[in-house]
C-alpha cells in the first residue's frame, strides 16, 4: 500500500512539474510576442520572421526568455531542444542569432558571419534591408538540435 501512495505523488508531482514548465514557455512566448510588438519596427518584423523559421525547423522546440535584468526587461529569447540551439538579441541596427555550438555545426551557406573566432559559438547577424536564406537558417537549426541530441 505505501508504495501505491509513492507512486501517486510522484505521478502528482510530474503532472505539477509539466504544468509549472508548460505554464514558464507559454509565458516566455507572451513574452517573445510582446519584445517583437514593442519593437515596432524591422527588427520585430525579423524576430517575428526568424522566430516563425525556427519553430517550423524543429517541431516542439522550447521557447524561453532569459537573461532579464533593468536595461533589458523582456530578456533574451531562446530557442531549445536538448540544450540551447539559439538565442535573438536584439540591437539598435541588427538582430544577432547566436548558435550555443555553432562552431560544430556545418554552414555551407555561410549564413555565419559573427562571432567567428569563437571556439563554440557563432552568430548571424541581421541587418535591416538583409534577405535571410530560410532554407539554410532551418538547416542550420535542425543541424544544431541534431548536434544537441548527440
Amino acid at each position: 500500500m505505501a508504495s501505491r501512495t509513492t507512486t501517486k505523488v510522484a505521478v502528482e508531482k510530474k503532472t505539477v512539474k509539466q504544468a509549472a514548465t508548460e505554464s514558464m514557455a507559454e509565458s516566455a512566448s507572451r513574452l517573445i510576442d510582446r519584445r517583437i510588438r514593442e519593437l515596432g519596427d524591422w527588427r520585430g518584423a525579423t524576430l517575428r520572421n526568424v522566430r516563425k523559421l525556427i519553430k517550423e525547423a524543429v517541431p516542439g522546440i522550447v521557447e524561453d526568455v532569459k537573461w532579464r535584468k533593468p536595461s533589458n526587461p523582456l530578456g533574451v529569447p531562446v530557442w531549445s531542444r536538448d540544450g540551447i540551439l539559439c538565442t535573438g538579441e536584439t540591437y539598435k541596427d541588427r538582430i544577432k542569432l547566436t548558435f550555443a555550438k555553432g562552431a560544430f555545426l556545418k554552414d555551407s551557406s555561410r549564413l555565419f558571419n559573427s562571432s567567428l573566432d569563437g571556439k563554440v559559438r557563432r552568430a548571424i547577424d541581421i541587418r535591416e534591408g538583409d534577405a535571410i536564406n530560410e532554407t539554410a537558417l532551418k538547416d542550420l537549426v535542425r543541424a544544431a538540435a541534431a548536434l544537441n541530441r548527440g
